[in-house]
């Protein structure tokens, strides 16, 4: 389940969807998935594909926890990341593990608490997380931000988050535009944004309040 032969076989996979960022690659084979999902589907972890999480969330499969990641290191590696969406966990540890200072919220209560316990087991000590409205952003309306990354999807991005983003900051997110989804990544200009469409992904929706 747990075995290196495991883990590479995965590895495997994701060089063949186009995953070529070694340092994503190393890190994806290093990351214990499997201590980020209900023991039951344990035997599951390292398979490439979305497992649920309980409250109607889900981890998402490693293919796009790799490509999201990928996508951030693009234009250099940043000093702070912002994620929407902590969840378990899994793609927080996997920022952890790449970029200097990560900051994550997460809108349910549950998964905050259970990663924020992993996180620690993990003594991954560079990353901040909060519970709150990911529509609002980070707490503090002041910081700002070089990546932000968004684990669910939107029709509009909220207005807190662009004002969160630095000039020259990249933003990766789902949009549902009512009939799909599509990864889209944002770059904050001078002019304004600029919106560049990936490929058509599956996302839970994204909910305001706090549960």
């Amino acid at each position: 389940m747990t075995s290196q032969r495991t883990r590479d076989r995965l590895i495997t996979r994701l060089q063949e969807q186009g995953i070529d960022n070694e340092q994503v690659l190393d890190v994806i084979r290093r990351v214990p998935r499997h201590l980020f999902v209900d023991e039951a589907l344990a035997h599951r972890a390292y398979e490439d594909t979305a497992l649920p999480i309980g409250y109607g969330q889900t981890i998402s499969q490693p293919y796009i926890v790799a490509q999201m990641t990928q996508l951030l290191l693009q234009d250099g590696m940043p000093n702070s990341v912002l994620e929407i969406g902590t969840g378990c966990g899994y793609q927080t540890a996997v920022l952890a593990n790449i970029f200097p200072q990560i900051y994550s919220v997460e809108r349910i209560e549950a998964l905050y608490l259970l990663a924020k316990k992993r996180l620690a087991e993990l003594e991954l000590y560079n990353v901040q997380l909060r519970y709150t409205d990911g529509i609002e952003g980070w707490p503090n309306p002041s910081y700002r931000f070089d990546r932000i990354i968004m684990t669910a999807a939107c029709s509009e991005i909220p207005e807190a988050l662009v004002g969160q983003l630095n000039e020259g900051g990249i933003m990766v997110l789902p949009i549902d535009n009512g009939i799909d989804q599509t990864m889209t990544r944002i770059t904050r200009g001078r002019e304004g944004l600029i919106s560049e469409s990936l490929e058509k992904v599956v996302f839970v929706p994204l909910l305001p309040g706090l549960n």
